[in-house]
């Protein structure tokens, strides 16, 4: 069998792996904006905010998936401490800044002409450029990237504070609080800090917009973090049981003391 040891390196390894893979993914999915009413067959919000501004639940597609980050960030938090949370956020920063850097060079290489010739119409037949339209998807502008990365960092330092402040609060009690109450801290300053960043400092949308745009993504993740709950502690049940009770709790322990060490 193996160790506690071996299997609290396991651990972390796999929980930072579903961290690292669910960040990435969620930025390059980004640049899609998909209607939240279509998809459930509801009519537009067209919800009234800021005056003038009439807004609906268009969604960047990145938040299906970065709920999950969120959990994930909160298991490691819970088990491994803030000093955990912050290893694994700089590592999947620097990726993320990686991962965008190979994207722009790739779309910056000649395109073959073949590939163009058999893709130089859509499915219903209409002219296309496939190297055009493999530009547009994945080159996202400096603002977009540096405000992604942003309010990346200090969502998730921001995460990891609330959530060992409220962990101190609560001891091992109360896994619902802790986790959902810095989600929705953390996220109510992400959703601000990309938005104001990539839209206002480097884009040309007035001020009111963002602050609109950043509320109807905030009601999303409010929600969606509410609804993640059991979630959370189905992930809990099955730690316990591969790390053993006793051994899981000693591990939440010791990350509580040793948080901002």
């Amino acid at each position: 069998m193996a160790s506690f040891t071996s299997k609290k390196t396991n651990l972390y390894i796999f929980l930072s792996a579903v961290f690292l893979t669910n960040a990435i993914i969620a930025e390059i999915i980004g640049v899609k904006i998909f209607s939240a009413e279509t998809l459930l067959g509801v009519p537009p919000a067209q919800l009234h905010l800021l005056g003038d501004f009439v807004l609906d639940f268009n969604l960047t597609a990145g938040v299906v998936i970065w709920p999950f980050v969120f959990i994930t960030s909160d298991i490691i938090n819970e088990y491994y401490g803030f000093k955990g949370v912050k290893k694994i956020s700089y590592i999947t920063a620097g990726f993320i800044a990686y991962s965008f850097f190979i994207i722009y060079f790739v779309t910056t290489l000649p395109p073959a002409q073949f590939w163009l010739d058999v893709n130089k119409t859509d499915a219903v037949g209409n002219p296309m450029n496939i190297n055009n339209a493999f530009a547009m998807i994945f080159r996202q502008g400096l603002g977009i990237i540096i405000g992604s990365i942003t309010a990346f960092m200090v969502g998730q330092l921001l995460d990891a504070t609330v959530f060992q402040s409220l962990k101190r609060i609560t001891g091992s009690r109360k896994i619902w609080l802790r986790a959902t109450g810095s989600t929705l801290v953390s996220q109510l300053i992400d959703s601000f800090v990309v938005l104001t960043i990539a839209f206002y400092v480097f884009g040309n949308w007035p001020f009111k917009q963002v602050i609109a745009v950043a509320i109807v993504n905030y009601i999303y993740k409010f929600f969606i973090a509410v609804a993640l709950t059991p979630v959370l502690y189905i992930a809990h049940y099955l730690i316990d049981n591969y790390l053993g009770k006793e051994h899981a709790k000693e591990l939440a322990n010791e990350s509580s003391m040793s948080s901002f060490m």
